[in-house]
């Protein structure tokens, strides 16, 4: 058995509960294993964004709770609940939300410097990254000088700074072209494969679900569909060049 790292019991968000109810989840359960590299799909309003929130701890469940590791962070309150997103969770957001004054190499410092971590470790860590994403060359571009594909691959790298125990990616490809979106998808799920990193994505993009080894499918704020991880086979790689 793989080691359980999500562990979501029962949750609902109920929003006009004085009023008419409305449910964006409806008692869902959810377990994700160490490794996975899962889609959460589903149309507008079903609830991906809101699941996705609570998994992060940036949403607060009417019912239910989440378990990451087996601390119950439904129960984590204020800098408890930042210190834990700080050092588990990597987040990666559609509008990539880097910070415009900082380079690409102080974006992805950025959270380690937050965790006070020491310099050499946190230099040695952004240039393993930069190398990782293909960004060597574009350490000292800010925001603005890169394309959405290299931002949102700065955003990648920053997730995976502080080695959290996984990694959620709210629509990662939404802003990007066909080949951008691509390229991240390809060092994602490299990053997945080579080193067991979880992944745990919410999106519309029918690549990001081809590329999925799990498909989760929500609808009214319900699991209706839930694809079985399948095993990827190593034996067919592309010889190297």
């Amino acid at each position: 058995m793989k080691e359980t790292v999500i562990d979501a019991h029962n949750l609902s968000k109920i929003y006009d509960e004085k009023t008419v109810p409305v449910y964006a989840l409806n008692n869902v359960h959810l377990h994700i294993a160490r490794g996975e590299f899962t889609a959460i799909k589903g149309p507008s309003g079903s609830g991906k964004t809101t699941l996705l929130n609570m998994i992060g701890g940036l949403d607060v469940p009417s019912n239910g709770y989440v378990e990451i590791n087996e601390t119950n962070i439904t129960n984590l309150k204020g800098n408890n609940l930042i210190d834990f997103r700080l050092n588990n969770i990597g987040f990666v957001f559609q509008s990539y939300n880097l910070i415009p004054v900082l380079t690409a190499r102080e974006n992805i410092e950025f959270i380690m410097l937050l965790q006070s971590r020491p310099k050499a470790e946190r230099e040695q860590r952004v240039w393993e990254l930069l190398k990782q994403v293909g960004l060597e060359d574009k350490a000292n571009k800010r925001p603005g000088e890169l394309s959405g594909g290299q931002q949102q691959r700065v955003a990648v790298a920053r997730a995976l700074a502080p080695k959290p125990q996984f990694i959620l990616a709210d629509e990662p490809t939404a802003n990007l072209d066909s080949i951008s979106a691509s390229n991240l998808l390809d060092m994602m799920a490299k990053l997945n494969q080579e080193e067991n990193i979880t992944f745990v994505f919410s999106t519309h993009d029918q690549r990001v679900i081809d590329r999925a080894r799990r498909v989760i499918t929500l609808e009214d704020g319900k699991i209706v569909q839930d694809t079985l991880p399948t095993i990827i086979s190593h034996s067919h790689s592309e010889p190297q060049t």
